[in-house]
């Protein structure tokens, strides 16, 4: 697995820590200047730590999207221009055509993509992060020794969403009846069908890693921040005006505020904790473990400087 370029010195491979840590950030199109403001709060909080150099990447194992992108990390036969990525990750059906380009792998082959949004399989992708460790520990990578592939309990999860409308009570079962396929991509200018499908996929991966979180003791290294009670054009995908833009800034600001909420596996509403701890608290408490995973692989590996 290729490990991203730094300003600092690249982090040393989970075998020389405690953790496998994995930062994954749900696809939804200009809503992601929610996830970007939290992410900027979290950064903000490492180099308060260890210095302005600081950076994500430094920090974090794998760090994966819905876009091409963050599979094109893991993937070094792929090793694709930017721009293909950005115009892969922005293919959203129904809002820009699919993309179709050639690369060459280190040995000359080729190697043809025709690629849009990866929304459409994994709009909250933690799980896709989370496979391609698991995959890593199989092929018995040294980079993971000696941890075992189910060992959940050893993964620190950020996992950061774009928001939905999943409160918004817009439509009824009496209404869906008689719909045809049409009214399903486009009733009351919102697209019923598409929301539906990655608002549910993205719930069932936060609710899988909720039941196994919880059942390894573990759920304090999980972290979802998600805000499910967006409104309007809000929760577009496509309104790029610059009053949404600083709206969509703002909720990302209000939610730093916000309970840590978890969701409940009785009944799929994501509700509140019980402690009062905020999401920025939460950050804070994650920063630490976060750089404390760091010094400690630098200490413990043989190819760095010790400066302890």
């Amino acid at each position: 697995m290729e490990r991203a370029k730094s300003s600092i010195e690249q982090i040393q491979p989970p075998t020389y820590g405690n953790l496998v840590t994995i930062l994954s950030i749900d696809g939804g199109g200009i809503r992601g200047i929610i996830p970007a403001t939290i992410i900027d709060f979290l950064e903000s909080q490492l180099q308060e730590l260890d210095g302005p150099e600081a950076r994500l990447a430094d920090y974090f194992d794998v760090i994966s999207g819905t876009s091409t992108g963050g599979l094109i990390k893991m993937w070094p036969c792929m090793d694709a221009k930017l721009s293909d990525i950005c115009i892969s990750t922005s293919a959203a059906p129904t809002y820009l055509p699919a993309h179709n380009f050639n690369n060459h792998d280190s040995k000359g082959n080729v190697h043809e993509f025709n690629l849009i949004d990866g929304g459409v399989c994994a709009n909250n992708p933690t799980l896709v992060a989370m496979n391609e460790v698991t995959k890593q520990i199989i092929k018995q990578n040294s980079d993971f020794f000696p941890i075992k592939p189910m060992e959940y309990g050893r993964f620190l999860i950020i996992s950061i969403g774009t928001g939905t409308s999943k409160t918004e009570e817009k439509f009824n079962a009496q209404m869906a009846a008689k719909w045809g396929l049409l009214d399903w991509l486009t009733q009351s200018g919102s697209n019923p069908l598409i929301d539906v499908f990655s608002q549910s996929s993205a719930d069932m991966v936060d609710f899988h890693l909720s039941a196994v979180t919880q059942a390894l003791n573990s759920q304090d290294n999980y972290l979802r921040i998600q805000d499910d009670t967006l409104t309007g054009t809000d929760s577009s995908v496509d309104i790029a005006t610059k009053e949404n833009l600083e709206k969509l800034y703002q909720i990302g600001e209000n939610l730093l505020k916000k309970p840590v909420s978890r969701v409940n596996l009785e009944n799929g509403l994501f509700q509140p904790l019980k402690n009062g701890e905020t999401n920025e608290h939460a950050l804070k408490r994650f920063a630490k473990i976060l750089s404390q995973e760091r010094r400690l692989r630098e200490m413990r590996s043989p190819n760095t400087k010790k400066t302890f």
